[in-house]
């Protein structure tokens, strides 16, 4: 049975019309700092009423945007417990990017996907959060990424915080177009390829078996523009085998938990062998230089960043234990002292978005201090791990 068409409005080629057996859909591609975009999908919701509406958002985004989740909720304790810092910030420099530009416009990140939801509340239409959970989707690129891209990554995302483009609506029209999209995702694979079958491929997947299984036959569905090629590809694909595995962050590779375990069970070997072989004395010189070789870098690294003495403290004391360990790492013990110490307060967590993209603010808001305390305490204590693993292996076959 084929679902009945929509009405014959006339849309920009932002809209495309994919009709399935049973379904025929209305994809909405969007930019989500577009004024623009905004009143399209005001304008297709209400034009067409369909059955339901999805939106490219999952459960948390969703209420970040919409509920506008005061900052005084988020538990940092628990986000360092959880070992969920990394993503935090990196949450963070995306949204300030994308705010930093929304700002030139008027217009604020989402503002969109919010309308295309509110619009639909207004006129009881179901409202359906069709995207991956964004921890997933970060964590899984993480993953995928090598070793050496992670640090190009990293470097790109920071640079984003400082860069000083200018877009105007004419400029987000033309990076709507399919060919400058086209053109701008095939650069993300060659640089990034495993990092774009995450943030792209998969959730293109993702989003189209979800979209497919939405009661009713005819719907809506806003997502971004980057999305609206692969989700028209893969729509008519039964990809349903593959929504379990991406749903999920894979696990460490056995070769890196081996690793993990195997360097610091080779230091305490080499300093047993040395007591055995070279008398206690040179046992004793090796393990004091090994905390040494740890403790001052990882402490160093907290008093950059202007830690609390407690943090620069405990930086140098957990640094030479965590660094024999895999359970946890130098970097999250000092950031938790330092939120335990020194703890943010809202109006620094208000104004993140502004700090984040100049150096002083980094040192000057208390959240982004906790950052530069996790990364340099874990810079310093790996620094260590070369420095110290050097004198005790040298000091062993010597």
């Amino acid at each position: 049975m084929i679902a009945a068409p929509f009405p014959s409005h006339h849309y920009p080629e932002d809209v495309a019309l994919l009709n399935l057996k049973d379904k025929t859909i209305l994809l909405v591609g969007t930019a989500h700092i577009s004024q623009q975009s905004t009143d399209l999908v005001a304008q297709v919701i209400e034009q067409e009423q369909p059955d339901a509406v999805c939106i490219e958002l999952d459960e948390k985004r969703y209420a970040a945007l919409a509920k506008r989740t005061k900052w005084e909720n988020l538990d940092l304790k628990q986000v360092v417990r959880s070992k969920q810092l990394a993503t935090l910030m990196v949450n963070l420099i995306l949204a300030t990017y994308q705010k930093k530009l929304g700002g030139q416009l008027g217009i604020m990140p989402g503002t969109e996907l919010l309308a295309a939801a509110r619009t639909a509340e207004r006129l009881c239409i179901p409202v359906i959060l069709c995207d991956r959970d964004v921890r997933v989707t970060l964590r899984r690129a993480w993953h995928a990424t090598s070793f050496l891209k992670k640090g190009y990554l990293l470097a790109t995302l920071l640079a984003s915080l400082f860069d000083k483009t200018e877009l105007d609506e004419e400029k987000l029209a033309e990076m709507r177009r399919q060919d400058v999209l086209s053109e701008l995702i095939n650069e993300l694979g060659v640089a990034l390829p495993h990092t774009k079958e995450v943030l792209i491929d998969e959730r293109d997947i993702f989003m189209a078996e979800k979209i497919k299984n939405v009661q009713g036959r005819r719907l809506v569905a806003v997502v971004g523009a980057g999305h609206l090629e692969g989700i028209k590809r893969v729509i008519n694909q039964d990809n349903s085998h593959l929504i379990e595995t991406i749903s999920i962050v894979p696990p460490v590779g056995r070769v890196w938990k081996i690793l993990s375990w195997l360097i610091p069970g080779l230091i305490v070997l080499s300093l047993i062998a040395i007591g055995v072989r070279q008398g206690a004395t040179e046992f004793a010189a090796n393990a004091v230089y090994w905390i040494l070789a740890h403790g001052i870098p990882s402490a160093l690294g907290a008093l950059i960043a202007l830690a609390h003495p407690a943090t620069i403290v405990s930086a140098f004391a957990a640094a030479p234990v965590t660094s024999l360990s895999p359970l946890i790492g130098a970097g999250y013990v000092c950031a938790f002292i330092q939120v335990m110490t020194c703890p943010p307060v809202v109006k620094e967590f208000e104004a993140v978005s502004v700090d984040i993209a100049t150096f002083k603010g980094w040192w000057h808001n208390k959240l982004l201090r906790i950052f530069l305390v996790f990364v340099l305490t874990t810079f310093g204590s790996s620094l260590g791990t070369w420095i110290g693993g050097y004198r005790i292996f040298n000091s062993l076959f010597n």
